[in-house]
């Protein structure tokens, strides 16, 4: 008898389901008459398994016009599109999928993995939220989306996305070194490590490439939680010599592993052997990521070396590396006439504070100590210094105030004008969220006194005023050029502060503006504040540690000199001065900008009205003779 359409079909999904996709290729050659639909999608789903990708594109296209209802084959030709890299054929036919399927969570994650593969970053955060949505075990959507969310500056998305990652299953190793760096960059390094350490290898060619790659990341992880020794151990996993013979098809291990024996020798004092290995690294830099990376590496290294010019140049290379993002996330953050820190637009006046109601609130010493300042400033270091104290808990850098301002807005009320028509009800709701915020960071804080650091706290200063009037508040001051310098030459997260930072004269006008914004609310407001200044603490330590602890009530202010000691046993700290605080005091920072000065000329009248308030403008009048750019 000959053999059935049923029969076939039954054939060769027994194939499918053995591994066996030859017998499957093989079935549907030889017996083309007896092909049914499901016969069809099982060639199409062993041709795209095999890498045929051009064969699957024709076999899904000959389903979706034979069955146009039919969700699936539009989803499956859309995937073995993107596959065979054709990203517009794959769009059209993955949204013709969703218009049929509008709830399949499939759909949208791979509307969402297409989306990312082309860098629209937004696009994909959405679809890839709309498929954990509909189905919330979805891990692989999750992590994606968790991915979209880091890239977006939605920390708060991350965040859910990735709630209960620690319990996922084992991930194949691409996709557990992603999920590493999203855990690490919420400080969950032991839950990174235990990611990399269950990453399941494929075997084959690929495997010995990639337990390179695991070990780079596992090195990276170690310098940036501190953990020195632990990661001079991990880097002999991948010896120099080893990299250097990897074949050409293997350049993303030889990255990683570059960047990581780059990250450690700086650390190490090593800055020249770290200066080459960044260079190394950024001739091999794949994308935009690994170019700003090493992009900015190599620009610390060069200061520190003194090579100011060659530093000024790659940090500006790093900086064209990260607009894309920013043009794809945020690009009307690229206005002229726009700035990045929007929230410094926005004033309460004398007259408008008249109007607010007082209803009670904590006092002091049940309020949190506000850090604030523009960063780079300091703000690292005191945190430290007073988490350091037995009396203190800080909960590394949150945006928890920030979040509040926005929720506000999400309600349809206007911040700040509207904090005038908060009842007294709304303004102990809004406490009591901001204090479920930090439960889930610091569940330990008991009658300890909340730091709460943020350097951009600074423009939240109504909100921190209506939650909590007798706050005290630490305002951290340096010279604005050697602040402006070192953000300049840090990488940052934020694509907000990422197009901040895109140019001098850009970031010293948002620099101008935050701090009249934050002069006229002082005025306004009249709040508890300490002006801390970096230079004085590098010069006079004990005497500024007895000012800080006489502000804030402290019986006994000797545990704050004990804050780099705290600072390297606290492992992740999540600011890019996570190296510089475990070092202790000392002025290497101090007068950094005048190697640039060159290039600060510019922006020195926009700078001096902040420059004569704080006593800076003598400085900057003297002559360098030094290098500059």
């Amino acid at each position: 008898m000959a053999p059935t359409p049923t029969d076939l079909a039954a054939a060769m999904h027994a194939a499918l389901q053995a591994g066996d996709l030859a017998q499957v290729l093989e079935l549907a050659a030889a017996r083309p008459a007896e092909a049914n639909e499901f016969s069809e999608l099982l060639r199409g789903l062993a041709q795209q398994a095999s890498g045929q990708h051009t064969q699957a594109v024709a076999t899904f296209r000959r389903l979706a016009q034979a069955h146009p209802e039919a969700s699936a084959h539009w989803n499956n030709l859309g995937v073995a599109c993107r596959d065979a890299g054709d990203a517009t054929q794959a769009e059209q036919a993955l949204l013709r999928a969703q218009s049929l399927a509008p709830n399949d969570a499939e759909v949208h994650y791979n509307l969402g993995l297409l989306w990312l593969q082309q860098r629209r970053w937004s696009a994909a955060r959405q679809a890839l939220l709309d498929a954990v949505a509909l189905a919330p075990s979805f891990v692989e959507a999750r992590l994606q989306a968790a991915h979209a969310c880091h890239v977006c500056g939605d920390n708060d998305g991350q965040e859910a996305m990735l709630d209960g990652a620690a319990d996922w299953p084992a991930q194949p190793a691409e996709q557990a070194m992603l999920l590493a760096t999203l855990l690490s960059a919420q400080g969950q390094l032991a839950a990174a490590m235990r990611a990399l350490e269950q990453a399941l290898l494929p075997g084959g060619d690929q495997e010995a490439a990639l337990r390179l790659r695991l070990a780079a990341q596992r090195a990276a992880l170690y310098e940036r939680g501190n953990r020195l020794a632990l990661a001079r151990t991990a880097l002999q996993q991948l010896p120099l010599d080893a990299l250097d013979v990897l074949p050409p098809t293997e350049q993303r291990a030889r990255f990683d592993g570059w960047s990581a024996h780059a990250a450690v020798a700086m650390r190490e004092g090593d800055v020249a052997g770290a200066a080459t290995l960044y260079r190394r690294a950024l001739e091999l830099a794949g994308d935009d990521d690994g170019r700003a990376g090493a992009g900015f590496g190599l620009a610390a290294a060069l200061d520190r070396l003194g090579r100011h010019e060659q530093a000024w140049q790659a940090a500006g290379q790093a900086h064209a590396a990260q607009l894309p993002v920013v043009r794809e996330v945020v690009p009307e953050l690229l206005s002229a006439e726009r700035t990045p820190l929007q929230l410094s637009e926005r004033t309460v006046d004398r007259a408008a504070y008249a109007n607010w109601s007082q209803p009670p609130a904590p006092d002091a010493a049940h309020s949190p100590v506000f850090v604030v300042g523009f960063p780079r400033s300091g703000t690292t270091l005191l945190e430290q210094m007073l988490d350091a104290h037995p009396d203190f808990r800080s909960m590394d850098e949150r945006a928890f105030m920030h979040e509040l301002t926005e929720r506000l807005a999400l309600a349809g009320q206007r911040y700040p004008d509207d904090l005038a028509r908060l009842s007294a009800n709304e303004i102990a709701q809004l406490r009591a969220l901001y204090y479920r915020r930090v439960a889930k960071v610091l569940p330990e804080l008991g009658q300890h006194r909340l730091v709460d650091k943020n350097p951009l706290n600074l423009l939240c200063l109504p909100m921190i005023v209506r939650l909590f009037p007798q706050a005290r508040i630490v305002l951290c001051l340096r010279h604005p050029c050697d602040v402006l310098l070192s953000c300049y030459l840090q990488p940052f997260r934020s694509p907000a502060f990422m197009a901040l930072c895109s140019s001098l004269p850009r970031l010293a006008q948002g620099y101008v503006q935050a701090f009249e914004q934050w002069q006229q609310h002082v005025e306004t407001f009249a709040p508890s504040v300490l002006e801390w200044r970096y230079e004085a603490v590098t010069e006079r330590f004990d005497e500024q540690r007895a000012r800080l602890g006489e502000f804030l009530d402290l019986a006994d202010p000797a545990p704050l000199a004990r804050f780099a000691e705290h600072a390297r046993g606290k492992g992740f700290i999540s600011t890019p001065s996570y190296a510089q605080v475990t070092e202790g005091i000392h002025r290497r920072a101090v007068g950094r900008w005048q190697a640039y000065r060159a290039a600060f000329e510019p922006v020195l009248p926009m700078l001096r009205p902040l420059l004569e308030r704080w006593g800076y403008a003598d400085d900057v009048r003297q002559e360098n003779s030094g290098s500059g750019t």
